[in-house]
């Protein structure tokens, strides 16, 4: 039976890993308490324990703003592990999929960014993904990076969530109108990385190593976002403070943050459609399946 290891099972993306990759071999999943990928000591220890056949690593430090505080934090967990387990990886000659972010971007491209776009991270957090990024590609020659973005789920804390929250306490919002993506479910992302393990696992085929852009079919604003959360809720009988007519759209210069956030975050997939030959939901079904779960629950 394969080994898959998953790291920070406790996120979002990866508590859904655990399920999905569960009928590929015995997942073995961690989280800070068993490896804090801060220190690379206790990622080598983990890897000459587990000795996985392949790594997945989705955990990231990912408090956007906090990271300009914290740049040495973001940086041990963001750049300097993804280059241990990428060190592991090649060293054991075992495939590395590891996980990204629209933020490498800045976000000033018309249209969606492809993978081989320059990357110009204007945050700290971007700026720390992306060199994860280079480090993998550079110490492990079997690696998928999948970037993405804009990520909800029913497990953990997202925009998803805290809008069904505030939706109840507040009867006016204001949210920005002028940043464009792809609200995408970790449901999804833990899907799409399993049928890549798959085939990882059956071919080894160097072909379809690489990076590849992995978010939902279509495309919104967070305000555009937030008012489709705010109409399905109800929809499915929820009672809400908040309509979709009383949230404001506003731009992002009146709503002052301390990272800069890419206006455009849209990633075109055509990539990893055509190399894995997946189809991809559109981020509303996506959106409906978690109200669906959260509120009938």
């Amino acid at each position: 039976m394969k080994k898959i290891l998953v790291t920070g099972n406790k996120g979002q993306v990866g508590f859904e890993l655990m399920k999905t990759l569960a009928p590929l071999g015995k997942v073995i999943g961690v989280d800070i308490k068993e490896c804090d990928l801060a220190q690379s000591a206790m990622i080598d220890a983990l890897l000459d324990r587990v000795k996985p056949d392949i790594i997945v690593n989705p955990a990231a430090y990912t408090a956007v703003d906090k990271a300009e505080s914290e740049p040495t934090v973001a940086h041990a967990i963001n750049a300097q592990a993804p280059k241990t387990l990428a060190r592991q990886a090649s060293r054991r000659n075992i495939p590395i999929i590891h996980f990204s972010t629209d933020y490498i971007f800045d976000g000033t491209k018309e249209e969606a960014y492809v993978e081989e776009d320059p990357a110009n991270p204007k945050s700290v957090y971007g700026k720390t993904k992306w060199l994860g990024e280079e480090a993998v590609r550079s110490n492990a020659a079997k690696h998928v990076i999948l970037r993405t973005s804009w990520v909800f789920g029913a497990h953990g804390v997202n925009f998803l969530k805290t809008m069904l929250k505030l939706s109840k306490e507040r009867d006016k919002m204001s949210i920005v109108s002028d940043q464009i993506g792809a609200p995408t479910s970790a449901r999804m992302l833990a899907e799409v990385t399993a049928e890549i393990v798959k085939q990882l696992l059956q071919e080894f085929s160097y072909r379809k190593y690489g990076t590849y852009h992995l978010v939902a079919d279509g495309e919104t604003s967070w305000y555009g976002y937030a008012k489709y959360v705010v109409e399905q809720a109800n929809a499915l009988g929820m009672e809400t403070k908040l309509t979709p007519a009383n949230i404001k759209a506003i731009k992002t210069k009146d709503f002052p943050l301390s990272a800069a956030r890419p206006a455009n975050s849209r990633l075109d997939t055509t990539k990893v459609k055509e190399t894995f030959g997946i189809s991809l939901p559109t981020w509303q079904s996506e959106v409906d399946l978690v109200l669906n779960e959260l509120i009938k629950s």
